[in-house]
């Protein structure tokens, strides 16, 4: 439960923020009413943005990090780090149909076990290569934007693929307490940031609650990739 309310607590955060940034622009543009006259509210974070977000298609990829339990039995998380690859098609202005294929690696510590060096058959290290890859696909949906940055809310769900006996040899993972190699029902549920650069590139930050089974019940974990996002093919 601490988990998921560290994580769920900092995608708050970012969508408060956003909240706060829209309610202040709003704040702006009603201020300026009494002298101009009516005029619509907007979700914009600056006026007059060159980029004009009438885009179809975006595409974005970087590197990942991620925590991860790699079994019900081992004594402690592990970090993976990775990649992530993800592209939007945008249905609306604001919805837009999303895949993402996601890779994490890491080494993970095991259970003490008697596969130790006193064994040269089975000379198993304290920590051993673990790894995954995601494929999901989902929502996103647009948030406040404007000149220099923008925001997206996505949900997105799919399969993970989880290979633990990368770097134990002869040994069964189960034996050290690790997983099975399995593919799990896996989501991802967070947002991004986008810093323009100019009106087709922008950097992203994007963390998310990732939601996986490969034991029982669902174990939550917190994620946050890093990297370049192009926009093209104008509505």
């Amino acid at each position: 439960m601490k988990r998921i309310t560290l994580a769920a607590g900092y995608m708050a955060a970012l969508m408060m923020a956003a909240g706060n940034i829209a309610a202040a622009q709003a704040g702006n543009q009603q201020s300026s009413s009494t002298q101009q006259g009516p005029i619509a509210v907007s979700t914009e974070i600056a006026p007059n943005a060159p980029v004009t977000y009438d885009n179809k298609y975006e595409i974005f990829g970087g590197l990942s990090y991620m925590n991860f339990k790699a079994g019900t039995a081992v004594p402690q998380k592990m970090n993976m780090g990775g990649w992530e690859a993800q592209g939007t098609y945008w249905v609306t202005p604001m919805w837009g149909a999303t895949v993402s294929g996601r890779g994490e690696y890491g080494t993970t510590p095991v259970l003490a076990n008697p596969f130790g060096s006193n064994n040269p058959i089975y000379d198993l290290a304290s920590r051993v290569l673990v790894y995954q890859h995601m494929g999901m696909a989902g929502v996103t949906r647009r948030g406040p934007k404007g000149r220099y940055a923008a925001i997206e809310y996505h949900a997105l769900a799919g399969m993970s693929v989880g290979v633990f006996n990368a770097g134990t040899g002869l040994i069964q993972p189960q034996q050290i307490g690790l997983y099975t190699n399995s593919t799990s029902f896996v989501a991802a549920l967070g947002g991004s940031v986008d810093f323009n650069q100019s009106a087709h590139f922008a950097i992203r930050l994007s963390p998310d609650l990732i939601l996986n089974k490969f034991g029982s019940p669902v174990d939550e974990f917190f994620a946050i990739s890093g990297g370049v996002i192009y926009r093209f093919g104008k509505r």
